[in-house]
């Protein structure tokens, strides 16, 4: 009902004061080099509704003065808790900036990027937009789908943002997207499963491979002390492999292990099956789950860990049957003499190329990842956040996920190589792409070790560019 009669009154004043949107209906009415931040309207599209037309909210709330009233969409993936606590924002930006309406959009992750991608290639693309930080490389190389941001920053205070954040963001010169958090996997358990086994929660890799036996000896073949998607098998499998070789997956664009040592990866990930340390994949597919949060294996305890992004702890938590304790784990040192893993941007929020409010699109965003009302609301809901305004803010009152909190600065004071962005490609990470095909054949047997290594190989090329041959 808000949302009806909103859209009434911004109606209404289409006729009595001005159309909505920026003259042109594109952002190339933005000036390209920043101004200080004027005390008056910026030029730009804003003189079409007079500064005492608008609310005096929107004088001391804006950054950039005055603004015109729309309607925004806005577009995001995620669990049930931020889907709350993003709506709950949206109200109360509503509120602060009165005309303005903004209608989401939003969902789990799977298929998710399917259907962005169909936009992407369409040009319908929502306003703003929370992207994976391989969406930049992937959809936007020249800075032609996402608007560079740098063109709204006396609106959007990209200040609150490290440099080299704002640089993994960034190609061809544009900022792409303001990045969120970081994040990277790390081991959660469902401590009470543990106990019930009389087991502590596993620690080193020696103790998760005991773990295998002890379940199955103790609590009977369906329970698992881990469960992995095929996803999550590569990026153990990359984990082990940089552990034990101590170089990136990925160097200068090119893949920087050899077949042999690929194998050996594969063959590892198959030794986890082989010790009932995880489930098949088949047997996961089996339980007809729509993702791993949503399986009731997990939510009753008979999987009863997970290697999962920091930002992601929440919907797992949350899906846990009452009474049952969600711990972290620790990083497995003893995998090799090295320290595996890597960090990467969880996820950023990016402007379409094509708004027509440009101007609007950043309040929101500026309004989510840097004023004190909107990032109480947001919390960690997508991590700890990279912005010094909202960690600060958070932080004073108390607002951060204490598990996302201590997952996160295990990972971050532990991992030491980069992500490639284009591991995250859609040719391998979807279903039904590189990875999947590889874990699952070797899972079924349908690949051996040597031959699941050829098939992975050859697809990452494929995706870096054939000159990147192992």
């Amino acid at each position: 009902m808000k949302k009806f009669w909103a859209l009434g009154l911004a109606a209404a004043m289409i006729f009595s004061l001005t159309a909505c949107g920026n003259t042109g209906g594109n952002a190339g009415n933005l000036p390209v080099e920043t101004p200080a931040a004027p005390e008056t309207p910026a030029e730009g599209g804003d003189a079409g509704v007079p500064a005492e037309s608008m609310p005096a909210e929107a004088e001391s709330g804006n950054r950039n003065g005055s603004y015109e009233e729309c309607v925004l969409t806005f577009s995001w993936w995620g669990g049930d808790s931020r889907h709350e606590a993003t709506m709950a924002a949206i109200d109360a930006f509503e509120a602060k900036y009165p005309g303005i309406t903004v209608k989401e959009t939003y969902g789990s992750w799977s298929g998710w990027e399917d259907s962005m991608a169909a936009m992407f290639a369409a040009g319908t693309t929502p306003d703003v937009n929370q992207i994976n930080w391989s969406w930049i490389t992937s959809y936007s190389p020249d800075g032609n789908v996402f608007m560079d941001l740098n063109r709204v920053s006396d609106i959007l205070d990209l200040t609150q943002f490290d440099r080299k954040y704002l640089d993994m963001c960034t190609v061809a010169g544009k900022l792409q997207a303001v990045p969120v958090s970081m994040t990277g996997k790390i081991f959660y358990w469902d401590k009470t499963t543990f106990d019930e086994a009389g087991i502590d929660t596993p620690d080193t890799l020696a103790e998760l491979m005991t773990a295998g036996e002890t379940f199955q000896n103790e609590l009977g073949e369906d329970y698992y002390p881990l469960v992995l998607s095929e996803y999550d098998r590569m990026i153990l499998m990359v984990y082990y492999l940089e552990s034990v070789y101590g170089k990136n997956w990925v160097e200068d664009g090119a893949l920087n292990y050899t077949l042999k040592e690929i194998q050996a990866g594969l063959e590892f990930i198959r030794s986890l099956e082989d010790a009932h340390v995880i489930p098949s994949v088949a047997t996961v597919a089996e339980d007809g789950a729509e993702s791993l949060e949503r399986n009731p294996k997990w939510a009753e305890g008979k999987y009863a860990g997970i290697f999962e992004w920091d930002s992601s702890a929440g919907k797992f938590s949350d899906a846990l049957a009452e009474g049952r304790e969600f711990v972290v784990g620790e990083e497995l040192a003893d995998m090799g003499d090295y320290r595996g893993g890597f960090s990467k941007v969880s996820s950023g929020f990016a402007i379409s190329e094509g708004t027509a409010h440009p101007k609007e699109a950043a309040m929101l965003v500026q309004f989510l990842l840097n004023e004190e009302e909107g990032t109480a609301i947001m919390a960690s809901e997508r991590g700890i956040p990279l912005s010094k305004a909202a960690f600060d803010n958070c932080n004073a009152q108390g607002l951060l996920n204490e598990t996302v909190v201590e997952a996160n600065g295990k990972i971050l004071a532990y991992v030491s190589y980069e992500l490639d962005p284009k591991f995250e490609d859609a040719a391998l990470k979807d279903a039904g792409g590189v990875y999947y095909d590889v874990m699952a054949g070797l899972s079924s047997g349908n690949y051996d070790s040597e031959k699941a290594a050829e098939v992975l190989g050859d697809g990452i090329t494929k995706v870096l560019g054939e000159d990147s041959r192992y």
